[in-house]
């Protein structure tokens, strides 16, 4: 496996759950995945989230991919420190991509249209097959 393995994973399988922290607690949610490339794994929030302040005060994330398959499935792990974007292109993309956005009022130039990506870190497959053997780490 190697990165090109996760950026395809990623993309074919949106639905993610992202962990943060918050102090000492670890906080996890699901959350509509954007895209990867060679660049990075992307993501797009709201500044109004409890999770963007979180981002804000320790930058450092896991987002888990799971594709269903049979009994158990595979998972994809993908952990790093966020880097957040403010970058027009990008949020032409992202509001094209995602017209919902523009319901609550968000524009290129609103503050509050958070994007940020995972561009460095470490990435591993699991699945029940690989369960007891050790990880396969990618790095990226």
């Amino acid at each position: 496996m190697n990165i090109q393995d996760c950026i395809q994973f990623t993309n074919e399988n949106k639905l993610c759950f992202l962990a943060t922290s918050e102090a000492d607690q670890p906080r996890v949610r699901a959350l509509g995945f954007w895209f990867a490339d060679e660049t990075g794994f992307y993501f797009q929030t709201g500044s109004v989230k409890s999770f963007y302040r979180q981002l804000l005060k320790n930058p450092l994330a896991e987002a888990c991919f799971y594709k269903h398959a049979g009994m158990i499935g595979t998972m994809l792990r993908v952990a790093g420190k966020v880097e957040f974007i403010n970058d027009r292109k990008l949020k032409e993309k992202v509001l094209g991509e995602r017209p919902f956005l523009k319901e609550y009022g968000l524009t290129i130039d609103s503050p509050g249209l958070i994007i940020f990506k995972i561009a460095h870190g470490e990435a591993h497959f699991w699945t029940m097959e690989n369960n007891l053997k050790p990880k396969e780490i990618i790095r990226f």
